[in-house]
């Protein structure tokens, strides 16, 4: 884990930044590239209204650059010359020019020449005389003469004097007119006027590329005149023409502009953020799939690494908590020649080293503590033969020559069990068949006046014990515990379940011990003086001996302990593991052990 943690910590933090830093660019790309196609567009846009426009000023041009027209408007003769100039000339002229394109336009010409006849519908003031389609209508000039638009119209520039604007009611109906003089051009130092031209057109037909669909749903398109007054505009929530593109709320938008050099207005185009928005959001949706993908991709290869290297890891921890349990057994090998391979090697002969050494110490473990039991069990034998050969001798010395042999043969059946083969664990029937050989000597030499019960639990006696643990405490007891003439002694054996082990009890009704020489024997066979330094035969021996030799087999869990009142007895406890014999023939039951 700390190694696929650390790589996902390299990986992702620079996948993390490179995702950020890559999104930023996308978004701000994005942003140029989306203002770029909306330029794009209204460039294009700009370009169609431009053609039209074009198209438009075409139809004056074919009047404006007739070199021959001004001759003919300006004869000055009524009568015949009139009608043939009207009829010959200018009608068929007028309604070429209209006939030119397939756009509806009312074209409105002004003549100088007042003996020239008017020629135009008497529609109503109210009506749209454009509605009609395409037509055209002359007139005097005398008719605009005093009208400002007229009086306000820019100085003549040959060629290049062309005016957008809405005049007389094209506001109201929704159009726009070309204004241009009719000049004579015999005379290039001084232009005389000769006429006017008025095309009037629907701002509809002129903005007809002004789509919103070319931009996006929600967004605007609105033509501005110079005053910012809404000529035009598509899309839903479009105000009404003529209103204040000011007054507008267009924090919302994203706002970009086109002039429109012809009209002197201006495009503008308001795109909702949301648009934008949305189409960021797609780029962050985009960017971060590709990180999780990423990711996705680099976590399953940071498994793959880290479970192959932890793998080996725990295969090494593995070996190594077991040599730390102190099981050495334990192997691990790898395939290939890298590091681990090296490793395994080099931890397989420290195992074995190890455990090649460990068998070493065991065994001289093993062979020292053999020769401790033997040299406790060596102490204890010389002085009991000392005593029993001490009562033999008394007895041989009163003539008492019966007791004298039923203790000679109790004493050889006692060493017998004692030698057992040169065994040092034996079978718990065996220590109660050497015990009661004990008591049988010394019932020779006390007779009546001791009284020894025995209470062992039938299933203990098949379990393994060392030997002589029970027959030092009777001695101790019958050395130290009288009190008068009389001893009862009770000797118990039971499992003890809870600490899954044997409970010995030797318990007499002697005249006990006081706490001082209670203490002093625990303290003795406590503190373990040991066999170097030479051990006392007084109180406390025997306990000391057998107490060792328990835990020298058995382990520090296991012992003796002492419990004693003065006037009342004493109470040997001596507890030992359960361990069966690996070959031992069941004993039947003595019923002089169960009491």
């Amino acid at each position: 884990m700390k190694l696929f943690i650390s790589y996902l910590i390299l990986i992702i933090v620079p996948i993390s930044i490179f995702g950020y830093m890559a999104n930023t660019i996308l978004v701000n790309l994005y942003g140029k590239q989306m203002n770029t196609n909306l330029a794009g567009t209204l460039a294009q846009i700009c370009d169609n209204i431009n053609y039209k426009l074009e198209d438009t000023q075409r139809l004056s041009d074919s009047l404006y650059f007739d070199e021959s027209f001004p001759l003919e408007i300006m004869r000055y003769e009524e009568g015949w010359v009139s009608y043939q100039t009207t009829t010959k000339l200018l009608i068929p002229k007028f309604r070429q020019t209209v006939d030119s394109t397939n756009r509806k336009v009312w074209m409105s010409v002004y003549l100088k020449n007042e003996t020239l006849p008017e020629i135009y519908n008497n529609d109503d003031s109210m009506s749209d005389a454009l509605a009609k389609g395409k037509h055209w209508e002359l007139f005097h000039l005398a008719r605009i003469e005093d009208k400002a638009w007229y009086k306000n119209f820019p100085k003549e520039d040959y060629g290049k004097t062309v005016v957008w604007q809405q005049v007389e009611d094209d506001s109201k109906f929704g159009r726009i007119s070309l204004l241009r003089r009719l000049v004579d051009t015999r005379n290039p130092t001084k232009l005389e006027t000769i006429g006017f031209v008025r095309i009037s057109v629907y701002l509809s037909e002129i903005f007809q590329s002004v789509d919103i669909n070319k931009i996006g749903s929600g967004s605007m398109l609105l033509v501005l005149d110079d005053n910012d007054q809404i000529m035009y505009g598509s899309g839903d929530h479009v105000p009404d023409r003529q209103s204040n593109y000011n007054l507008m709320d267009v924090s919302r938008f994203t706002v970009l502009g086109e002039q429109l050099p012809k009209l002197n207005w201006r495009m503008t185009a308001l795109v909702p953020d949301t648009i934008i928005q949305h189409e960021t959001r797609k780029v962050n949706i985009l960017t971060l799939v590709i990180c999780l993908a990423s990711f996705v991709v680099i976590i399953l290869v940071a498994l793959g690494v880290s479970r192959f290297f932890s793998k080996r890891v725990s295969k090494v921890v593995s070996v190594l908590s077991m040599f730390q349990q102190g099981d050495f057994h334990k192997r691990v090998h790898y395939r290939g020649n890298d590091e681990f391979s090296m490793i395994a090697a080099s931890l397989n002969k420290l195992g074995e080293h190890t455990e090649h050494l460990i068998e070493e110490v065991y065994m001289t473990n093993l062979k020292k503590k053999e020769a401790e039991l033997e040299t406790l069990q060596a102490q204890i034998n010389p002085h009991f033969l000392y005593n029993t050969l001490s009562s033999i001798s008394r007895l041989a010395k009163f003539g008492q020559v019966d007791k004298q042999h039923q203790m000679v043969m109790n004493l050889a059946k006692f060493y017998r069990l004692t030698l057992n083969e040169g065994q040092t664990i034996i079978p718990i029937h065996k220590e109660l068949e050497q015990t009661q050989a004990y008591i049988d000597i010394q019932k020779v030499k006390y007779g009546e006046r001791m009284d020894v019960e025995f209470n062992i639990d039938s299933s203990i006696v098949n379990f393994v014990t060392v030997k002589l643990i029970l027959q030092p405490f009777l001695e101790n007891a019958m050395q130290h515990a009288w009190r008068g003439d009389r001893i009862y002694i009770r000797i118990s054996g039971r499992l003890d379940k809870e600490q899954d082990s044997i409970l010995f009890e030797i318990m007499d009704d002697g005249n006990g011990m006081s706490k001082e020489m209670l203490h002093q024997a625990t303290t003795s066979m406590n503190n373990n003086p040991g066999i170097a330094k030479g051990t006392g035969r007084g109180r406390g021996y025997g306990i000391r001996n057998v107490n060792e030799r328990i835990k020298l087999y058995f382990g520090k869990d296991y012992g003796v302990q002492l419990f004693s009142r003065p006037g009342i007895g004493t109470v040997v406890s001596i507890r030992i593991p359960l361990q069966r014999a690996k070959h031992v023939t069941s004993a039947p039951l003595d019923t002089s052990w169960t009491g």
